[in-house]
């Protein structure tokens, strides 16, 4: 497992800090654009999980993200509460995911991903086609937000800390998920699954995991944009909406816990830093992802291990010199010997 040097205790309680008080300072719009950032932080943790920590190649995200997203949706114009169609909406994915999961026990890689990109492309139909269900290509709209004891949500603000409130729960399970004999099991799974077997872990039950509890994550993400954007419709829940969750995980770096809140940060907040080019904004964004992934192909949190590698291989090539240069003059030291030692014998056979 990789291990950040930035999810320490410090890192997580100033970040929290910093969450708390940003809304305070910032315009409604400023509030809708971070609390969709953290709703990508909780679909691209799932997506992390997967492809991250077990190794599974995945272009379906987004599926899940609809799958979660429609749910939430309909139960709400069905007069049925929103905290009884977020979790309903998980646990459909829950099960979508187990389904996905079968193919990753026959196929992977490139194949693998092939594999859930039609997924994608079959629910992303489905969701366009059944307009008895879904409303189709005219999507639905007017998604209410859902009410919390007494707290009014429909203010952006109030609904962004609520996102914030689950996005930290789970975050928190994730977490403690990673650490556990499931994380590592899932690791030894992603580094090399028959040596994962053979010492006696059910790849296939982890494989099928790994998928339902990302599924399960993307769900939860999805209920929780259909209630902020208010309107969802099937061009959202695309393959090219997976590619870009999946590059954020890529970005931020796969199999590093905070991953996903770099990537996620890179993928919904960049492209509005450079809206200021205009037409040439997504240009420049897939210009800079390119020359990342050539650089840094372990994301940008590979760094502070990239450098803690590069000084671990100075440090043992100047070991390594020292220590030859050590030798070679314990080298010339005993040739000086030997050499004294042969001139002290010739004078004395000279002399006798």
């Amino acid at each position: 497992m990789k291990n950040s040097s930035l999810s320490t205790p410090i890192i997580w309680i100033c970040t929290v800090a910093a969450l708390l008080v940003a809304p305070f300072y910032m315009k409604s719009y400023g509030v809708h654009l971070l609390t969709t950032w953290l709703i990508f932080i909780i679909a691209t943790m799932g997506l992390n999980l997967t492809t991250g920590y077990a190794g599974q190649k995945s272009l379906g995200q987004a599926a899940f993200f609809g799958i979660g997203a429609y749910t939430v949706a309909i139960f709400l114009k069905l007069g049925i509460s929103f905290w009884i169609g977020l979790p309903t909406g998980a646990l459909l994915c829950f099960f979508a995911g187990v389904m996905l999961g079968f193919p990753a026990l026959r196929v992977q890689t490139i194949y693998l991903a092939f594999a859930t990109l039609g997924f994608n492309t079959a629910i992303w139909l489905v969701m366009r086609n059944e307009e008895w269900l879904t409303g189709g290509t005219f999507g639905m709209n007017n998604i209410a937000r859902p009410s919390f004891l007494d707290f009014n949500l429909d203010n952006n603000r109030n609904f962004y800390f609520l996102v914030l409130a689950i996005t930290l729960i789970m975050a928190l399970l994730l977490k403690n998920l990673i650490n556990s004999p499931w994380g590592k099991s899932f690791t030894a799974l992603r580094d090399n699954p028959i040596r994962a077997e053979s010492l006696g872990i059910n790849t296939r039950a982890y494989t099928l995991m790994s998928f339902a509890i990302g599924a399960a994550y993307a769900g939860i993400a999805g209920g929780l944009y259909a209630c902020l954007v208010q309107f969802i419709d099937p061009a959202l829940f695309t393959v090219g909406a997976s590619i870009m969750m999946y590059l954020m995980v890529v970005v931020g770096g796969p199999g590093y816990f905070l991953g996903p809140v770099l990537g996620s940060a890179v993928g919904v907040v960049l492209p509005e830093w450079l809206r200021f080019a205009q037409a040439w904004y997504l240009f420049i964004f897939g210009l800079a992802v390119i020359l990342l992934m050539i650089w840094l192909p372990d994301g940008l949190l590979s760094i502070p291990d990239r450098m803690r590698a590069k000084k671990l291989a100075k440090d043992a090539s100047d070991a390594r010199s020292l220590q030859a240069k050590q030798t070679q003059e314990k080298m010339q030291s005993v040739n000086g010997e030997l050499n004294n030692h042969s001139v002290s014998s010739s004078v004395t056979e000279v002399r006798s």
